[in-house]
């Protein structure tokens, strides 16, 4: 028997920028068409006028393309089942409206707001369930006309059978709900915009669906769908209801936790690369003990059927340390494309260099590659190649107050001073003469990253002296000897 092949698609409500849950949602989607050969479909959900906006479906689209998701189809991409934007889409809802409306599976409710608040808490004060009480599906075909030719607004109402409804999830297994759980609900209202639910089982199956993919806070609209893919006698798609994703005190996971959305992930400086490892790893498993993923290897791994059904705790700890992890493996190349952005921002003057590639630069990230954990810790870490004051440095007044490494310090700047036209090996030599002095060891290489960094942390001695060294033609850059100048000037009397 031949499998339909495999059509899923991520449904984003244009009304701001894409939040993590969502970037989850659309990577399971993802990576399960990518690993069974399917296509991914971008559908842009944007039937609520008032809050969607073509520049949060700009910011969606960029956000999915930062984090390496392309999509198979979908707005301006095309494709054989569009237009892709629900609101080019009305032709296919009203359609269908009215074919439930001919089949007498659904009907015009001409209640106002008032009367509906008015009938709703009435049933709570009985202690009856709110839902609609049918009025307008016992008025009389004339009554019905009689309102229609004076114009009164209505909507269109689903007429909810009376029976049970069982889903199959992939993830959750059996979910059941037992008759009665729904009133009549709205499917086209007195505007003649389509609800949700109405609209997504339609272009779900217009467009061939073979999957859904999404959280579970989405799991009580599938019995509304269910019930209109049985009212149009369609098959339904394959459910699979993700849990959610919580923040560190177990709530559901919001702006109140700090950063929720991909575009401030990705201000921050964190990988694509480990964004999608981390977001891979919110709520499915591979079954081994490994948390590291590159994405060729969660495409033949992925599995909905490894998705489980707990929630996920959103850990910025853990994110932050595979994006660690994911910064020390990219090539000098990679690191500079990454830190572009972060460099020239921090750095003006170094534009040109930073765009060309510039040797000087490439091993000026090559210095810090293993001690950054975030690209926007760059500039702190480069902050000395440009910036030494110590005048104003307390750290540094309290460390040389010690009288050795006072001492230390004057003998190393006195040495290197001495050296003209300095190379990393007659730097060294100069730097090394000081063990006649009695000084080795920590004695010596804390003063002299001191004395060279402004700090007493800060990139490995092995390392800096080369960057400080070949950078002499950049203005900003503050010398070796400039810097044994100021120490001098400072700490030298």
């Amino acid at each position: 028997m031949n499998q339909k092949p495999v059509r899923v698609r991520f449904a984003p409500s244009p009304t701001g920028h894409l939040h993590v849950g969502g970037a989850r949602t659309a990577l399971f989607n993802w990576l399960y068409a990518r690993n069974r050969g399917g296509k991914f479909i971008l559908r842009i959900e944007d039937t609520d006028q008032a809050r969607s906006t073509l520049e949060s479906e700009e910011m969606v689209k960029h956000d999915l393309k930062w984090l390496g998701m392309d999509w198979d189809e979908g707005p301006e991409t095309g494709g054989d089942f569009g237009p892709y934007r629900q609101s080019e889409r009305m032709d296919f809802y009203k359609k269908h409206a009215e074919q439930l409306l001919a089949e007498g599976k659904a009907y015009r409710c001409f209640c106002t707001d008032a009367e509906l608040t008015a009938k709703r808490e009435q049933a709570e004060a009985e202690n009856r369930s709110p839902h609609y009480d049918g009025t307008c599906l016992r008025l009389s075909e004339a009554k019905i006309q009689e309102k229609l030719a004076a114009g009164v607004p209505f909507t269109i109402r689903f007429k909810v059978p009376e029976k049970a409804y069982t889903l199959y999830d992939v993830i959750r297994g059996k979910v059941h709900w037992e008759p009665g759980t729904l009133g009549d609900f709205i499917i086209l209202r007195s505007d003649k915009m389509p609800v949700y639910n109405f609209c997504v089982v339609i272009d779900d199956h217009l467009m061939e669906i073979s999957h859904v993919v999404r959280a579970e806070e989405h799991l009580p609209n599938t019995l509304r769908q269910l019930m209109l893919y049985e009212a149009f006698g369609w098959k339904p798609p394959k459910f699979a209801h993700a849990s959610l994703i919580l923040g560190q005190d177990r709530s559901k996971l919001s702006k109140r936790h700090g950063a929720t959305s991909v575009g401030q992930f990705k201000e921050e400086g964190y990988l694509p690369e480990a964004m999608v490892n981390y977001l891979a790893l919110l709520g499915w498993n591979e079954g081994k003990d490994r948390e590291e993923y590159t994405v060729p290897e969660l495409i033949k791994a992925f599995s909905l059927k490894r998705i489980n059904n707990s929630p996920s705790v959103f850990d910025l700890d853990k994110l932050k340390w595979l994006n660690g992890i994911h910064l020390r493996k990219l090539t000098g190349e990679q690191l500079a494309e990454a830190a572009e952005p972060f460099l020239i921002r921090a750095f003006p003057f170094l534009k040109s260099r930073v765009e060309n590639r510039d040797v000087w630069v490439l091993s000026v990230l090559k210095m810090i590659q293993n001690k950054v954990v975030l690209l926007s810790e760059i500039e702190n870490w480069l902050q000395f190649l440009f910036h030494y004051d110590l005048k104003e440095n307390e750290e540094m007044r309290v460390f040389f107050s010690e009288e050795a490494h006072l001492t230390a310090g004057r003998l190393l700047a006195e040495r290197i001073l001495s050296v003209k036209n300095l190379t990393p090996e007659n730097f060294w030599e100069a730097a090394m003469s000081i063990k006649e002095d009695g000084f080795k060891g920590k004695a010596l290489f804390h003063p002299l990253r001191a004395l060279l960094s402004g700090s007493l942390s800060g990139p490995e001695l092995d390392a800096m002296v080369p960057v400080l060294l070949s950078g002499t033609e950049i203005p900003e850059l503050v010398s070796i000897p400039e810097r044994c100048r100021s120490f001098i000037e400072v700490f030298g009397k």
